[in-house]
């Protein structure tokens, strides 16, 4: 039977409901494995977001420092330059933001500017700042933040090195478990929390696909679950359309109950979350 599909608090109603929702993904950088330097000025970034509403996106996700594997990191200055503008000027819409940063101060700032969301692929170990801050933030809306928190071993210039486990979809399940525990001692309330199993970050590509076929291991949190495959080179390695191939793991995602799929392309993928739904729909009588 698939999972029941959780939802956090502190998102707009019209983001309530049964459906799995689709979190299309901003890139306000030059070097994103995907998509950089497609949006890496303000004005195209800001457009690039009406596109994925459009298309029918729930959230956009606004990030300003490339996650690839081999990617410097940015300065906060830079990454602040980057994102703070596309972010308050999609919020003043009434777009649902989530920013994708590991550090505090970013977070803190984009929140400020509308953000209601804080997409921390580190979880909290790159800035030991993030988990109190979250806790302390207050958006718009008067709740804090959505906390996103990803299953990570390290930054991106040695996160291939790290990939060794016993069983990887149960250790990196356990892993992020010690991390949501020390999240909520920082004072983040399950309530506003989001798990992300951590695809494609220090995990080869089989590791990937055990992973996502250990459903019960990334659900053992027992919170809403966010699963970001797209365009990844586990998927890629398939040989096939990848967004077409990322449609179909949003399905599958859907199907067994994730919150929200982060997505490039949202229209390919919007048709096969729907099916997932109804599928998970179907599944539960």
């Amino acid at each position: 039977m698939p999972s029941p599909l959780r939802r956090p608090d502190g998102l707009p109603e019209r983001l309530g409901g049964d459906e799995t929702l689709v979190m299309g993904v901003l890139n306000v950088t030059p070097d994103s494995f995907s998509d950089g330097g497609q949006h890496d000025d303000a004005p195209a970034a800001i457009e690039h977001g009406h596109r994925l509403i459009r298309q029918g996106a729930s959230i956009v996700d606004v990030g300003g420092e490339s996650t690839r594997p081999g990617a410097p990191r940015v300065d906060e200055d830079e990454e602040l330059r980057r994102v703070l503008p596309v972010v308050a000027a999609l919020a003043a819409e009434d777009v649902v933001i989530s920013v994708d940063t590991m550090r505090a101060s970013v977070a803190a700032a984009s929140v400020e500017a509308g953000a209601l969301i804080v997409n921390d692929v580190s979880a909290g170990r790159a800035d030991i700042e993030m988990g109190r801050e979250a806790a302390r933030l207050r958006t718009r809306r008067g709740t804090p933040p959505v906390f996103i928190a990803m299953h990570w071993r390290g930054h991106s210039d040695v996160m291939n090195d790290l990939a060794h486990y016993e069983d990887v979809a149960r250790d990196s399940a356990d892993e992020l478990a010690q991390r949501l525990a020390m999240l909520r001692e920082a004072g983040v309330e399950d309530r506003f929390l989001v798990a992300d199993p951590g695809l494609g970050f220090s995990k080869t590509g089989a590791q990937n696909w055990e992973v996502l076929a250990d459903w019960e291991a990334m659900a053992s949190h027992g919170l809403p679950l966010l699963i970001g495959a797209s365009r990844k080179r586990f998927v890629s390695a398939l040989g096939v359309d990848r967004d077409l191939a990322t449609a179909a793991i949003s399905a599958y995602s859907a199907e067994h109950g994730a919150w929200a799929v982060r997505v490039h392309d949202v229209e390919s993928t919007l048709p096969a979350v729907r099916v997932g739904d109804r599928l998970r729909r179907s599944m539960r009588r």
